[in-house]
C-alpha cells in the first residue's frame, strides 16, 4: 500500500510540472489563441515534448498506483497535481490569490481522508462488451476536440478540458483493469492496452487545444475534477472498489473537499495572470 501511494505522489508531481511544461511549448510557439493548426509549431518545441515525456513517467506511475488502490484515491492524488502546476506557475510570475491558496489546502485535506478511507485491492474484470467499448471512447474525446477546436472562448477551454479529464478516465480505468498478458504478442490484442493509448492520444490532443485558449492552473483544474468524479463513480459501482468499513463519511467528505478544491482553484486561477504571456517569463527557459 506504502509504495502504491509513493506511485501515486510521484504521478501527481510529474503530471503538474508536465502541465506547465506543455503550456510553456504552446506559449513560446506562438500558438496561444490561435487556430489548430498553430499547433503544427510545437514540433520545434523541445519544451512541449519534454512536458510529454514527464506526463508518459507519471502516467507509468499512476498505472502502477492503480493496481494497488481504488480509483477514487490515485485520480484524487492525481488532482493535486493542480497544486504542482500553480506552485511552478506562481515561480513563473502567475499570482494565485490567497482564496486559492487556501482551497488548494482544502483539497489537500480531502486527499488524505480518501487515503486514510481506502481499502487496497485489485479490480473486479469489467465484463467483455465494455472492454471494447473503453476503446472507442477516443472517438467521443476526439470528436470534442475536432468540434469545440474552432471557438475562441473561455468556456471552449472548459469544455475542451473536460473532453480531456473524460479522456483520462478511460485511460485510468483501462489501466485498474489491466491484465498483463503471458506473451508480448498477447499485448496486441488486449482491448485495455488500446484504451489506454487511443484515448492517451486523444487527451493529449484535447489538452493542447484547451491550454490554446485557457491557462495551465484552470484547464487542469476541469480536467481533474472530471477525472476524479467519473473514475470515483465508475470504481465504486462497476470495479468493487472498496472503503474500509466504518470509513464512509471520510470518503464522502474526501471526494467533496478534493474536488471543490479543485473547482474554487479553477475560478482563481482564471482570473490570475497566466505565466508567459510577456517576452522576459519566456526568456527564463530559453
Amino acid at each position: 500500500m506504502i509504495v502504491g501511494y509513493v506511485f501515486a505522489l510521484v504521478a501527481a508531481l510529474a503530471s503538474g510540472g508536465g502541465s506547465v511544461l506543455e503550456s510553456i511549448g504552446v506559449r513560446r510557439a506562438g500558438a496561444y489563441g490561435g487556430s489548430a493548426l498553430d499547433l503544427v509549431r510545437l514540433r520545434r518545441q523541445w519544451i512541449y515534448f519534454l512536458g510529454i515525456g514527464v506526463d508518459l513517467v507519471g502516467f507509468a506511475c499512476a498505472a502502477a498506483a492503480l493496481h494497488r488502490l481504488p480509483l477514487f484515491l490515485v485520480q484524487s492524488v492525481l488532482a493535486f497535481s493542480i497544486g504542482v502546476t500553480a506552485a511552478i506557475s506562481a515561480f513563473l510570475g502567475s499570482r494565485l490569490t490567497a482564496p486559492g491558496w487556501t482551497a488548494l489546502g482544502i483539497g489537500a485535506i480531502g486527499l488524505v481522508l480518501l487515503g486514510l478511507s481506502a481499502q487496497p485491492g485489485p479490480a473486479k474484470a469489467l465484463p467483455e462488451v465494455w472492454r471494447w467499448v473503453l476503446p472507442a471512447m477516443a472517438l467521443v474525446v476526439g470528436a470534442i476536440a475536432w468540434y469545440f477546436r474552432r471557438f475562441d472562448r473561455p468556456w471552449a477551454a472548459q469544455v475542451l478540458g473536460f473532453a480531456t479529464g473524460v479522456g483520462f478516465s478511460v485511460v485510468g480505468v483501462s489501466a485498474r483493469t489491466l491484465n498483463l498478458p503471458s506473451s508480448g504478442w498477447g499485448m496486441l490484442v488486449e482491448p485495455a492496452v488500446w484504451a489506454m493509448i487511443l484515448n492517451g492520444l486523444a487527451a493529449a490532443v484535447a489538452f493542447a487545444l484547451a491550454l490554446q485558449k485557457g491557462g495551465a492552473t484552470a484547464v487542469n483544474a476541469i480536467m481533474f475534477t472530471t477525472n476524479t468524479a467519473l473514475s470515483s463513480v465508475i470504481g465504486l459501482v462497476f470495479l468493487d472498489d472498496r472503503v474500509r468499513d466504518g470509513f464512509t463519511a471520510f470518503t464522502i467528505t474526501g471526494l467533496i473537499l478534493a474536488m471543490a478544491g479543485a473547482i474554487v482553484t479553477a475560478h482563481y486561477a482564471t482570473q490570475a495572470k497566466e505565466p508567459l504571456h510577456v517576452a522576459q517569463q519566456s526568456r527564463v527557459l530559453r
